[in-house]
């Protein structure tokens, strides 16, 4: 039996534009949020009754959103966190969730767009404040790549206050793979660093100089908390960016260094 290509691009299509979340007071909170949709929920068989769970099928079940009883093997499968699921999923559909090739499918590039680029940034707190400072600036979108970021699970939203449903979000399998198509739409790459890295002076910029050097779409890479950027992201980048410090200072917390950029 062949499966058809089409509906296989369209099955993956669907679910590639979901964010699955556990836990039991995420997944209450979230159907508590009229603004957030939500495809299904699903409960391990084995849950003993609690006051949460019966809130969480009511709820669910006023909204029409399907609930699915499952195994508690199966539930692991879906969450990836059988540790501290407890028992419960849920799927959410997310306007601005986006898989890296269906966003740059129909992007029109203009000279104001930018992005914000996570290399292994992989504190959940810090990934949410991210989000919630891009989604403040306006930044066009937060790009996070699978492999070495921090898992979009339910300390990231708690974090980011909930914004994670209202800030574009683009998922990429890697970060070479994200900066290849970023590269491939024209839009200029720059990375976060130190001032005295070693960098030509002609080719790195104070954060405040953004808008006066910036002529172009913009992706700014933030690195990892403790090695910065990796090489892949200095290969790649156009020119560097370095927040002035006073008093001795080397480094700002990742996080705080994104709201800055996202400002600036």
């Amino acid at each position: 039996m062949t499966t058809d290509p089409s509906s296989y691009r369209e099955k993956k299509k669907k679910y590639d534009g979901m964010l699955t979340i556990y836990g039991r007071k995420p997944v209450l909170e979230a159907l508590q949020d009229p603004s957030i949709s939500i495809a299904k929920v699903h409960l391990a068989l084995s849950n003993k009754p609690a006051k949460i769970l019966a809130n969480i099928e009511t709820l669910a079940e006023s909204q029409h959103v399907q609930l699915n009883w499952v195994d508690k093997r199966v539930l692991s499968r879906i969450s990836r966190n059988s540790k501290q699921d407890q028992g419960v999923a849920a799927d959410l559909t997310l306007s601005n969730y986006f898989t890296i090739e269906d966003f740059f499918n129909q992007y029109e590039n203009t000279a104001s767009d930018r992005f914000l680029v996570l290399d292994a940034v992989t504190n959940p707190q810090n990934v949410g404040l991210i989000i919630r400072s891009a989604a403040a600036a306006g930044i066009t979108a937060v790009i996070i790549p699978k492999q070495g970021t921090a898992e979009l699970g339910p300390l990231v939203i708690k974090a980011s206050a909930g914004t994670i449903f209202k800030c574009p979000i683009i998922r990429c399998e890697s970060i070479c793979d994200g900066l290849k198509i970023i590269s491939d739409n024209n839009i200029a790459i720059a990375t976060l660093e130190a001032k005295n890295n070693g960098h030509n002076e002609d080719n790195i910029i104070a954060y405040h100089e953004i808008k006066k050097y910036c002529t172009q779409a913009t992706a700014f890479v933030l690195g990892n908390e403790t090695d910065g950027v990796s090489n892949t992201a200095r290969i790649n980048a156009k020119f560097s960016v370095y927040i002035p410090m006073s008093n001795g200072v080397e480094s700002l917390n990742v996080a705080i260094t994104a709201a800055l950029i996202a400002f600036a």
